[in-house]
């Protein structure tokens, strides 16, 4: 099970090289990272919905379904407080499709890819644990929602001055950290009872929530313009037919 939950976190996070690479090779205008945003946050919206928030509540007996709304919270001003932080040290743009061009924000945008990063792969390896099997929806959304971040913070550290080897192990380095974290969610909660399950999962929604609300989705609007909303709708149904089927 620890290695099926690492191989699964590393495919997830395989998007954050896969966009160093595009972003090193290739010239991908800000509208088309615009627009890879507005799916991925429909994705996300429905992983939040369907793998994370209502497996919670599956998860625990009606009565102890506080444990869902405190995660939330928990999840939602922990990365708030997080992303405030990081924000002030060089990470604020790490989402932004112009990519970052401050010298000194290269470890602004390392821990700012590892806060967004660390909990959606602990969840990996959680669903693993209580489904039997990663869920693919959630999978696809974290998957898609690393390109952007990669892309344009990629493109932001080579204007910057890091060389691109430097810039591609930053990436790599990463996306292990990030498959780590999927070993430890499936470890940790592996004999965990139902109300820490519950509390996690839901930490989890309300972290992700909070950032597509925060960063992608505004910037997704910023410049993909009005057909945002029908790209994020399309995200979302891709995603529940995946839940559905699977």
């Amino acid at each position: 099970m620890l290695l099926e939950s690492f191989a699964w976190g590393f495919i997830a996070a395989s998007s954050l090289i896969i966009g160093a690479v595009l972003a090193l090779w290739i010239r991908i205008s800000v509208r088309t990272i615009g627009l890879i945003m507005a799916f991925g946050s429909g994705v996300l919206i429905s992983a939040v919905a369907f793998d994370l928030v209502a497996e919670a509540i599956a998860t625990v007996p009606p009565g102890s379904a506080i444990w869902v709304a405190v995660g939330l919270l928990a999840g939602c001003f922990t990365f708030f407080i997080g992303d405030t932080a990081i924000t002030r040290i060089g990470g604020g743009d790490r989402k932004s499709a112009d990519g970052v061009e401050k010298p000194n924000s290269a470890l602004g945008i390392v821990l700012g890819t590892v806060l967004d990063g660390i909990p959606e792969s602990i969840v990996i390896g959680l669903t693993i644990v209580t489904g039997g099997a990663v869920g693919i929806a959630y999978l696809v959304a974290v998957f898609i929602s690393n390109l952007p971040e990669a892309i344009a913070s990629t493109t932001g550290l080579v204007a910057s001055g890091w060389q691109p080897r430097r810039t591609l192990g930053l990436w790599v380095t990463v996306a292990l950290v990030s498959a780590a974290a999927s070993v430890v969610g499936a470890a940790v909660f592996d004999t965990a009872p139902p109300e820490p399950l519950a509390f996690v999962l839901a930490f989890a929604g309300g972290a992700v929530l909070t950032m597509l609300a925060d960063t992608m989705m505004p910037e997704a609007y910023e410049h993909a313009g009005e057909v945002t909303g029908v790209v994020v709708t399309l995200g979302f149904g891709l995603a529940l037919g995946l839940h559905v089927i699977q």
